[in-house]
């Protein structure tokens, strides 16, 4: 709000007034839901057609077309959020590139033309062009989903979502999409091996993210008061406590018990309810930590 204006310098005085209630609703829980997933995809394919290129072969149109599909679902929730979705245009018009939402804006674009040459390639049966091209499509992926974990991490008062945890979370969070989403698109067409080489994926993500968040819950009221009291909203008989242990099970603890399981019982129904269940828990867990700092009044 402006405060005053100074008729000498023209300059403008304003008021840094907080924002009350919920700023990033649920909008972009699917916006980095989708994002993950759209990714995630495209490095399980450039891992898999090195370490499983015969069984992996026949997945390059169908990723191609989910990471597609997916992207677009990220930039289409991405824009409805924004305050003035029909001014997106000036993103690209008057461009400032030490903003990190144009830099985003950019990578993501650029990230969705390349997997519409993708496409074309895998159309066209271009086996050799795609692969190249597939090395730089994944090399975009990496900025494209660390984006939001920056764009985070700028928010003032807002402790919890610090950009190494956020920027681990946000690799972690794709590789387990992307891994349990590449167990259900792929069904048939891999080998036996390259599924166990996804579960061993999608179980480590599992467990590595596990950790991470734990490790925020025990040890994070000890760096800063700010975070102790957002924490209270999942301890407790907190706001989203339940929430929050449920995403926990459901995104990693269960998936990591069915996949040791499927190894054991080389059972493939049960690798696919763990890719069900961590892309489902996924969600849960990325509303619930996008949503408790902001719950926490700024006054």
């Amino acid at each position: 709000m402006v405060h005053e204006t100074l008729a000498a310098t023209n300059a403008v005085v304003t008021l840094d007034v907080a924002l009350p209630g919920i700023v990033w609703p649920w909008l972009v829980t699917v916006n980095m839901w989708a994002k993950s997933i759209g990714t995630g995809v495209i490095f399980m394919l450039f891992m898999l057609l090195r370490m499983h290129p015969e069984s992996a072969k026949s997945l390059r149109l169908s990723t191609a077309i989910v990471a597609f599909i997916f992207i677009n679902i990220f930039l289409l929730f991405t824009l409805a959020d924004l305050h003035q979705p029909f001014r997106m245009w000036h993103i690209f018009v008057h461009s400032h590139l030490t903003s990190s939402i144009t830099v985003g804006a950019w990578m993501a674009t650029i990230f969705l033309g390349l997997l519409t040459l993708l496409m074309f390639f895998a159309w066209k049966k271009n086996d050799e062009a795609y692969d190249k091209l597939l090395l730089w499509v994944a090399i975009l992926a990496i900025p494209v989903t660390l984006y939001t974990a920056a764009l985070m991490a700028q928010c003032t008062a807002r402790e919890l979502w610090q950009m190494p945890t956020e920027a681990a979370q946000m690799i972690l969070a794709a590789l387990l999409a992307g891994s349990a989403t590449m167990i259900l698109l792929g069904g048939d067409k891999l080998s036996s091996e390259a599924k166990n080489t996804l579960g061993v994926v999608l179980g480590l993500s599992a467990l590595m993210a596990f950790i991470i968040y734990m490790s925020e819950y025990i040890f994070g009221p000890m760096k800063a008061e700010e975070v102790a009291a957002v924490l209270d909203y999942v301890k407790g008989d907190g706001q989203y406590t339940v929430m929050f242990w449920l995403g926990q099970w459901i995104a990693y603890l269960l998936p990591m018990l069915l996949i040791l399981l499927s190894r054991v019982s080389k059972s493939e129904s049960i690798l696919k309810l763990a890719a069900i269940l961590a892309l489902v828990g996924l969600a849960m867990v990325k509303h619930v930590w996008l949503m408790i700092p902001q719950l926490l009044p700024m006054s």
